[in-house]
């Protein structure tokens, strides 16, 4: 993975992490096409810029996480399922984080669900983050865990989750950035140690070509959220999700014929042996090379 590939993939990253896309979608298609490999420092790499692009939320919204202790216990029963289900189906979600084609058809079928959205959900009840409830907090932790599937979004999983628990399009995309914080805070510590216990002997070079790589991505992916996360919730506000759902469609079906068409996405889906993968990560550095 050379610098060029590190700065597209934040870039994406940053554009889309809290747009209903997908983000993680975007950057498995988006390694694919650009014949990136997919061993266990991509994988990672994958996960910690997000990290970077979430924290653009505590940016932001500085003043909102101030507000009360309510607001973290909140977060914190929110992010339970998240927890429960990532550390039992650790290895299934490794699995599908590999394939195009997964991606390819959960925008398909989330696309199909955000045209219909607005006229399902278009009787809210509740307009700020103080007024959601412990349980509502809860259950939209559990439409969040949709978003282990590459390609479904865990913006629209939990705005969609927000909105169907009487939230408004704002407060539901608003308290989706919120949950995300703890979500990904999590979801990267957990990946680091196992990156760290699986390859204990990576040499002090690779280690800090790691390193950089990691805090240019998460840079990146940070400035570029900072500008999207206001344009998206203005244009949320505005235009509601239909727009998305028509881009999910026609990305999911251009994915979908591009995986049967040519070889272009299978690189993805060729999944390493874990010795294989370890070999490749002790040996090759992030630089110009494959990580």
């Amino acid at each position: 993975m050379s610098i060029l590939h590190v700065i597209i993939l934040a870039i994406i990253e940053g554009l889309t992490e809290f747009l209903p896309v997908s983000s993680t979608g975007h950057m498995v298609v988006a390694s694919a096409l650009m014949g990136i490999g997919d061993d266990t420092f991509v994988k990672l790499f994958e996960i910690v810029i997000q990290l970077g692009a979430i924290l653009a939320v505590v940016v932001l919204y500085f003043k909102r996480f101030f507000r009360s202790i309510n607001f973290y216990i909140k977060l914190v029963v929110g992010v339970i399922p998240a927890v429960i289900l990532g550390v039992l189906l650790k290895k299934q979600i490794e699995g599908l984080l590999g394939s195009p084609l997964v991606v390819g058809i959960a925008l398909l079928v989330g696309g199909v669900i955000l045209l219909f959205v607005d006229d399902w959900f278009n009787k809210p009840t509740i307009t700020e983050e103080k007024d959601i409830s412990y349980l509502t907090a809860f259950k939209i932790g559990c439409f969040q865990c949709l978003a282990m599937i590459p390609g479904i979004s865990r913006s629209a999983s939990s705005i969609v989750g927000g909105m169907s628990q009487k939230l408004s399009r704002t407060a539901a995309a608003e308290f989706s950035f919120f949950l995300a914080v703890p979500t990904m805070f999590g979801a990267t510590a957990k990946d680091l140690w196992d990156f760290h216990k699986d390859n204990p002997n990576i040499s002090a070079e690779t280690m800090h070509g790691y390193v950089v790589t990691l805090i240019l991505g998460s840079v990146i992916a940070f400035i570029v959220a900072l500008l999207a996360i206001r344009s998206f919730i203005t244009f949320l506000e505005q235009k509601g999700f239909k727009l998305f759902g028509w881009y999910r469609i026609l990305a999911g079906l251009a994915v979908i014929i591009l995986f049967y068409t040519s070889n272009a996405l299978h690189n993805k889906d060729a999944q390493p042996s874990p010795d294989k993968a370890k070999t490749e990560v002790k040996s090759q550095g992030p630089s110009g090379h494959k990580v």
